[in-house]
């Protein structure tokens, strides 16, 4: 079993990779700027909150997390490391957390929203 603070650890970990990472995707787009604002706007959930959903269905360590915009709406992609080894890469709608894809490992019966 994991002990309390196992999550928050990977968690921390990946905020502060999207906060070095988007200043950097942004430069010519300003898209950090617009994230922050759909987040205000109540257009996307917070990350935590996806992470919390993702840890939920799909346990592992989350490796990498981005937030891209496009066909008119938010996805974050966030890849997992599963027990196992295996990689699972997710799709997930920004506005409502709803998985759009799931590439990699083995879904739990039941789990999948």
């Amino acid at each position: 079993m994991k002990s309390p603070g196992a999550f928050r650890r990977p968690a921390a970990a990946v905020m502060l990779t999207i906060a070095a990472i988007l200043p950097a995707h942004a430069s010519d787009s300003h898209d950090h700027d617009r994230a922050r604002q759909a987040l205000q706007a109540g257009e996307i959930m917070p990350l935590k909150a996806i992470l919390e959903r993702v840890e939920r269905d799909t346990p592992g360590q989350v490796i990498d997390v981005e937030l891209e915009r496009g066909a008119g709406r938010w996805i974050y992609e966030i890849k997992v490391l599963a027990a196992g080894g295996s990689i699972v890469e997710l799709e997930i709608d920004a506005r409502d957390g709803s998985i759009l894809k799931r590439k990699g490992g083995h879904r739990a019966r039941g789990r999948e929203r």
